[in-house]
């Protein structure tokens, strides 16, 4: 048989500085949802390869969480300025190995420098605190880094996500130990070289390739003191008890089943324009999409403009692929399922072909009427351009079946009442609210993450929420002076 050509080398583990020999003769082939064309092969790393990450990244942990925070973070205004002028570079290499439009790719590396940015404020937000308690006496607070810590990234965002952790954590003086997708592992790559070129010392930051094995490992591994996770609601359990369980710190985020509330008096263009792009954007492949609507009572006049709004989203112009044939496979059964439960398909984007791209794995947008909560289409995370249209009687009904579903990472109303809005926001079992906004995303510095079964442990990877998850506090009592005996503090 002829040898595949790949556009790019091999991957290579990132270690101490420098891209190292695979050990391994385990692989996988990275391939483009694009066109299905094979991109690279990553290798499948071993617990030794991990090991040796650990090393060195404690012994870089020496040196820089004693380097002072304001010299810390000069890396990344530098590393800011890196990614705005590599914006189109990293763009194409996003849509390359993830699928997404270009429009999308560029968004997400835009994130991806707003996060920076936030990660350059973090000596204004991490002075502690100081307090005279008593004459002579005083008590302050400081901020220290915990050690060396391993974030394991998901596919669907292979930029941003890394720099949802990346700046705030090793700004904070940590070293780090990175598992990107093995989906999606170039962008990575290509990170770990700007922030070279930015001044980011050898060994604070490391990638280490593979699949489950490193997962695991990276939760067993004595010298690594906390461990964040972005994922599916099934592996973020496993990781965040196997990790806790060894006496980590873990925040592990999950799936979710996003419902957007839509009531009569809602807007009909805005909305429809709003709830077709948070169930198509990206594919489906985000965590904040539109995964189900509820149609409060007469709104029909707004799901055929939804339809017609959908019907403009394209496969191969403006919509792009799914992650891989195994999950368009699995989305279109979704719908063929509820299909044949009675549900009824509006907008059909199973089978879709796009031509000179037959290999890619397009599905298009797809807007299912009539399903009922108890159906498969309904109730699990699909992660594709599909949208489930439950009907409910009033907002009540649609809060009740909005907050029977487990996940809970957001969820939005359509409405132009302010009073029914605040209704549904004081009601909603969700860790992050829309109102007439169909993808609830915070901005830096408010801090992203869910409720439920959408996240598993205290506080958040990113915004000043973080600062709690990648710091230990440190409380110190001060007393110079002769006993004063004033009163019992003294």
């Amino acid at each position: 048989m002829p040898t595949l050509t790949m556009k790019y080398p091999e991957v290579k583990n990132y270690v101490g500085g420098k891209f190292v020999p695979n050990t391994t003769d385990k692989f996988l082939d990275v391939i483009s949802p694009i066109d299905g064309s094979i991109l690279s092969k990553v290798p499948l790393s071993s617990k030794e390869d991990l090991n040796q990450a650990v090393i060195v990244a404690k012994k870089a942990f020496e040196t820089w969480s004693k380097t002072p925070i304001k010299e810390r973070v000069q890396v990344f205004f530098r590393y800011k300025t890196l990614l705005e002028k590599h914006m189109l570079e990293l763009s194409q290499l996003v849509q390359e190995e993830n699928g997404k439009t270009l429009d999308e790719a560029r968004a997400e590396v835009e994130k991806s420098i707003e996060l920076t940015e936030f990660a350059c404020s973090l000596p204004q937000l991490v002075g502690g605190e100081i307090l005279e308690v008593s004459r002579g006496v005083e008590c302050r607070t400081d901020h220290y880094p915990i050690g060396v810590v391993a974030c394991i990234v998901p596919f669907n965002f292979p930029s941003m996500v890394p720099n949802w952790t990346i700046p705030n954590a090793i700004a904070l003086g940590n070293t780090m130990i990175l598992k990107p997708s093995e989906s999606v592992p170039l962008s990575s790559l290509r990170i770990v070289e700007l922030l070279k070129e930015a001044g980011l010392p050898d060994g604070v930051l490391n990638i280490v390739n593979g699949d489950r094995e490193i997962v695991e490992a990276i939760c067993d591994h004595p010298g690594i003191e906390a461990v964040s996770f972005v994922g599916s609601t099934k592996v973020a359990k496993i990781v965040y008890a196997r990790a806790s369980s060894n006496y980590k710190r873990a925040l592990a985020l999950g799936g979710a089943k996003n419902h957007l509330i839509v009531l009569p008096d809602a807007h009909p263009s805005m909305t429809a324009s709003n709830v077709t792009a948070s169930m198509s954007g990206c594919a489906g492949q985000r965590c904040m999409a539109a995964s189900a609507m509820v149609a409060v009572g007469a709104v029909d006049h707004i799901i055929e403009q939804i339809c017609a709004e959908a019907k403009k989203v394209i496969p191969g112009e403006n919509l792009g692929p799914v992650i891989s044939k195994a999950a368009k496979e699995r989305i279109e059964n979704y719908i063929t399922e509820a299909e044949k439960q009675g549900a009824k398909i509006l907008v059909d984007g199973r089978n879709y072909v796009v031509k000179g791209k037959e290999n890619g794995f397009y599905v298009g947008p797809t807007v299912i009427d009539f399903v009922t909560p108890t159906m498969s289409v309904a109730k699990e995370e699909i992660f594709g351009p599909v949208i489930s249209i439950i009907r409910a009687k009033d907002v009540d009904e649609a809060l009740a079946i909005e907050n029977a579903n487990p996940y809970g990472n957001a969820a939005a109303v359509f409405t132009q009442s302010g009073a029914m809005a605040r209704y549904v926001i004081d009601r909603a079992s969700a860790g992050m609210i829309g109102v007439n906004i169909g993808v609830p995303v915070p901005r830096e510095p408010f801090s992203f993450g869910g409720w439920n079964d959408s996240k598993f442990g205290v506080g958040d990877l990113t915004g000043k929420s973080s600062i709690e998850f990648w710091t230990k506090l440190k409380k110190t009592t001060t007393k110079w002076n002769a006993e004063a005996k004033t009163n019992w503090m003294s």
